[in-house]
């Protein structure tokens, strides 16, 4: 870890009718991180994620940004306080172009006759997306190309480049490299990091447990709900980390010492 702590949960709970989808679950992120989250399906990741995304209110607990409390009423309210958050679709519109989904909600106009709002600067949203995306080490062709003739992996590095580009402080990314090939993977990986080099803090899902060994500076494993281990990534190889997201392993190596 880098810098201060910018996010954090503790003790948060969530409920669906009978289901404990969080019990008392605590997290915490610092400024230039990458914080990897694990479970097996049903272990509480997603509850989490919208938790963390504004998406639900937690029945219990408190959520803190920059040290001071925080409820969020809505994915809008955190997202305009600098969280950023991508989901297993990337939420980009293929008939855009790509300079057109980086500014999506967020577009520039040029003035029109007696300075009211005129046309869209398309020229300015070009140039600023190609820089903004070449900065975090995505090469695509050309700004105002259609994201519908991009791949599967530039269109996901597209994706995580505009949250990167416009959060100020965290970026949640559920399952980014999800059904992608190796190469495509890999281009995603490396806008993580860069999003790293940045000061962000990124919380990393996947099942993926090989992306989550190679990005991250912390794993946190989530089982039934709870929070069982929240260890630096070195003290975790791939079959300590299968068997603490199963239950065969409860401690590591390193808790012995």
């Amino acid at each position: 870890m880098t810098g201060k702590v910018i996010y954090e949960v503790k003790d948060v709970s969530k409920r669906y009718g009978s289901v404990v989808a969080l019990d008392g679950a605590s997290l915490r992120l610092h400024a230039g991180e990458v914080v990897g989250l694990v479970g097996d399906n049903g272990a509480g990741k997603s509850t989490l994620v919208k938790v963390l995304s504004g998406a639900h209110d937690p029945d219990g607990g408190h959520i803190y940004l920059d040290g001071e409390e925080v409820r969020w009423h809505s994915p809008r309210q955190a997202l305009e306080a600098g969280i950023e958050t991508l989901y297993q679709e990337s939420g980009l519109a293929p008939h855009l172009t790509v300079s057109q989904n980086v500014f999506l909600g967020r577009e520039k106009f040029v003035k029109g006759f007696l300075g009211k709002l005129g046309f869209l600067a398309r020229k300015t949203m070009e140039d600023e997306a190609h820089r903004d995306l070449e900065a975090v080490g995505i090469a695509v062709p050309a700004s105002n190309r259609s994201v519908s003739q991009l791949s599967g992996g530039q269109r996901q590095a597209v994706a995580i480049g505009r949250a990167v580009a416009w959060a100020r402080k965290v970026i949640i990314l559920d399952e980014p490299t999800n059904h992608l090939g190796a190469r495509q993977a890999g281009e995603v990986l490396e806008v993580i990091k860069a999003a790293k080099k940045k000061g962000l803090g990124v919380i990393f899902i996947s099942h993926t447990l090989p992306h989550v060994l190679e990005v991250t500076d912390r794993i946190v494993v989530l089982r039934l709900g709870k929070i069982v281990k929240d260890a630096p990534t070195a003290h975790f190889n791939g079959d300590t980390l299968v068997g603490m997201i199963t239950g065969t392993i409860t401690t590591l190596a390193a808790d012995k010492e």
